[in-house]
């Protein structure tokens, strides 16, 4: 055994060793779990300093009876200028997005919206077909959040 070994080129019982080991082990160990609980504060249980905006929903209901197997996602998509996200529909994935920067441009049957920094750029349901453009000469960063499945 390896304590008997450095027992006994010390000239120290090997079971008083092995005694003065275990507490040094376990005293360590307390320092270590000490120092770590003092690094994290207690949990704030209040919320300040935060500015929400404004809430846009999407009622989920025409999906309630297919939730199985979906998965909730999101994504962040960068725009060049002059890039497109192609004409698609939600019926089978709803969908909210937030601009958070440049501009883009959401073409919806009937006409169009210009979106800019900030903004809910839409939240796609059932029966929405829709493509988006930056028609800017800058790029746009959009947010996606969808629930689909894979």
């Amino acid at each position: 055994m390896l304590y008997t070994t450095l027992a006994l080129e010390n000239d120290v019982e090997p079971k008083l060793l092995l005694v003065r080991f275990i507490p040094a082990c376990l005293t360590v160990a307390a320092l270590f779990a000490s120092a770590s609980g003092v690094a994290q504060p207690a949990p704030i249980r209040e919320t300040k300093g935060v500015d929400i905006s404004h809430v846009e929903s999407l009622d989920l209901t025409p999906w309630a009876h297919d939730v199985k197997g979906r998965q909730l996602r999101i994504r962040k998509l960068e725009f060049q200028p002059g890039a497109v996200v192609g004409l698609h529909s939600h019926d089978d994935r709803p969908d909210a997005s937030y601009l958070v920067q440049g501009e883009l441009t959401e073409y919806r049957e009937g006409g169009y919206v210009k979106r800019r920094p900030g903004d809910t750029v839409h939240t796609s349901g059932k029966n929405v077909t829709h493509w988006v453009v930056n028609e800017a000469n800058v790029p746009a960063v959009l947010i996606v959040v969808d629930v689909f499945k894979p």
